[in-house]
């Protein structure tokens, strides 16, 4: 165990923390950190439309108070949050990424969003000619024939089916506006007397237009081979990751390798933060819009999956722990950590128990703390995909305690706040004879 520990530290953890500090990754990573509001406000709006508890029932219960069009109330903060959540994502990504490289961040972000909406296709349809236009008479003759209209865009194109080439663009326009702002050859320098603001406006007139330039023949490109970028992109890239992760393979590699950043003293869920939210967020917002319009949902692993039924108390399930503490362990050290750590980690947040106790670099406990999230989660993806509980469509805060976290990402279902506790249960019973053992050993732990 001594080599192998030793083996990790030498090699795994330069390249981990190397990851971890990957600029893009930062910049996707605080760019949905910016977002989660606005995530969770649309997420809770597809709730409150969806719910399906008893008595509510699918808003049949609202709908006999308010009308049939109450709806329209949780469907419009969806419409006004998740519908363009993909517009969002390419401004917050490119903003925080200009920003690591000390580039003028709001320039960036409204660049990545001008280059976004650059590479949409427009969708042509047939319009009726009106009687007046700006009210000025149209002959007679023309009334009521059809002509094309330019500039339609299909929602679907700002929402999280596009939301992978937001974060491409993003990330592409943003590398190619900083080389091309930072050259002096192509800086409009104006004279000292000029206002600042207009000074600065033309200093990045030049790598602006550019930039636009070279969107524009990308766009020019793309469209002649009969697609879109994101098409493009859905087809070649997205949908074939998000099928690989939406496994009960993928979701075990999530769960293991978040764990085992976590053992060696890394933040393994910001580590694994750009997956978790550039996939399996997005998925779980597919699940939203499914939902909201009557269709299938077809993810079982999602973001709130894991928040749900996996990472309760915190990475490693360590609420079980700290029960397994207060029910068996006589250290009195081991209880006094405990006691500080439980009110924090009835909202998932464990550092006080990671740290403190601690499971860093402890071989006492390697063992629950890595493989007890990997069976909680093979098992929750298997009564998932078995239909005992629904799959998770709603964007929960991560610090939602746990089993009421599993009731409301399931648009309120009791049998996934049933398999939460039942996964707590389990994993209490995991860590009891670790707890045991660490009293008989416990010099190597405090």
């Amino acid at each position: 165990m001594k080599g192998l520990l030793n083996w990790f530290e030498e090699k795994f953890i330069p390249v981990a923390a190397k990851i971890g500090a990957q600029r893009h990754l930062v910049a996707i990573r605080d760019g949905f950190i910016a977002m989660m509001p606005l995530i969770i406000a649309g997420s809770l709006g597809a709730l409150i439309n969806n719910i399906s508890f008893p008595g509510y029932d699918h808003g049949k219960f609202m709908s006999s108070i308010f009308g049939d069009n109450w709806g329209a109330f949780g469907g419009s903060i969806w419409w006004g949050t998740l519908a363009f959540m993909a517009v969002l994502a390419a401004f917050t990504i490119a903003y925080n990424l200009a920003k690591s490289y000390d580039v003028n961040p709001l320039t960036a972000g409204i660049l990545s969003v001008s280059s976004f909406f650059a590479l949409i296709p427009q969708a042509v349809a047939k319009v009726a000619i009106p009687k007046s236009v700006d009210g000025i008479a149209v002959p007679s003759e023309l009334v009521g024939k059809s002509v094309s209209g330019w500039g339609n865009i299909n929602w679907s194109f700002m929402s999280f089916g596009s939301l992978f080439c937001a974060i491409i663009v993003a990330l592409v326009v943003t590398e190619i506006y900083v080389k091309l702002v930072k050259s002096r050859k192509l800086e409009i320098k104006m004279p000292e007397n000029v206002p600042p603001a207009v000074s600065k406006s033309f200093a990045t007139l030049a790598p602006v237009l550019l930039t636009m330039v070279i969107v524009g023949l990308a766009q020019a490109f793309i469209s002649a081979t009969g697609t879109s970028a994101s098409e493009f992109l859905l087809k070649v890239i997205q949908k074939p990751v998000a099928n690989a992760g939406n496994t009960l393979g993928g979701a075990v590699a999530v769960a293991f390798f978040n764990h085992l950043f976590w053992f060696f003293g890394l933040h393994g869920s910001n580590i694994m933060s750009p997956l978790m939210d550039g996939l399996y967020l997005s998925l779980a917002n597919d699940n939203a819009a499914a939902l909201l319009i009557g269709e299938q949902m077809q993810y079982i692993v999602t973001k709130p999956f894991f928040d749900s039924f996996v990472y309760m108390g915190g990475s490693g399930t360590t609420i079980g722990l700290l029960a397994a503490i207060f029910v068996f362990s006589r250290n009195k050290a081991q209880r006094s950590i405990a006691k500080l750590a439980a009110p924090t980690s009835m909202f998932n947040i464990n550092e006080p128990v990671v740290f403190g106790l601690p499971i860093v670099l402890n071989p006492l406990f390697l063992v629950p703390f890595l493989f007890g999230p990997v069976i909680i989660t093979i098992i929750s993806y298997l009564a998932t995909q078995a239909g005992l509980v629904p799959m998770t469509s709603v964007v929960i805060p991560w610090t939602t305690p746990p089993i009421i976290g599993a009731f409301l990402a399931t648009n309120g279902s009791f049998a996934a706040a049933g398999l939460a506790a039942f996964n707590l249960v389990l994993v209490f019973l995991m860590y009891i004879p670790f707890v045991l053992l660490s009293n008989k050993k416990a010099d190597t732990i405090l």
